[in-house]
């Protein structure tokens, strides 16, 4: 199975970051997590994209705030897809973030979350590793039916209560 790249811009992401962490890991996809700045750490980021295919990485999801280069700089540098994550910031709301992370030029795409929307993060990349993993594809089938029975369950509950 190939592996998720899980970076943040910084240590104040993780927070948030850990519902996209926990999610992967209850589709069992293996992590590596890593904080890298688009800013202070340029060559870093660079070479962790440049070397993510060969490190068996299928995804990489990008966490950033405010100025958010980070899903950018790294997709600038690699044919994997790049999920970018908008940190909620107290600037704008995090507006900041997730226009910086979706206004991408031409030819470097970055799939765009919702602003602190890890969860969807990271079930997106399991989607995109499940194009070639049946066994992936049948735990997202499960996911999707589950969450479908905890709606109808609810459902039950307000029309009996409402009766």
């Amino acid at each position: 199975m190939k592996k998720v790249l899980v970076i943040m811009g910084s240590d104040s992401d993780l927070k948030v970051m850990e519902k996209c962490i926990d999610r992967l890991k209850s589709f069992a996809i293996p992590t590596k997590v890593r904080i890298c700045s688009a800013h202070r750490t340029p060559a870093v980021a660079e070479q962790l994209a440049k070397n993510a295919k060969e490190d068996g990485f299928g995804v990489i999801i990008a966490a950033a705030g405010k100025a958010a280069h980070l899903g950018g700089v790294l997709a600038a540098n690699t044919t994997l897809p790049v999920i970018g994550v908008p940190m909620g910031t107290s600037v704008m709301g995090g507006m900041d973030s997730l226009l910086s992370i979706v206004q991408m030029p031409k030819g470097i795409p970055v799939a765009t979350v919702a602003i602190d929307g890890a969860d969807n993060a990271a079930i997106l990349a399991a989607q995109i590793i499940a194009l070639s993993d049946d066994a992936l594809a049948d735990k997202l089938a499960q996911f999707k039916a589950d969450m479908a029975s905890e709606v109808m369950a609810k459902d039950e509950k307000i029309k009996a209560q409402f009766a």
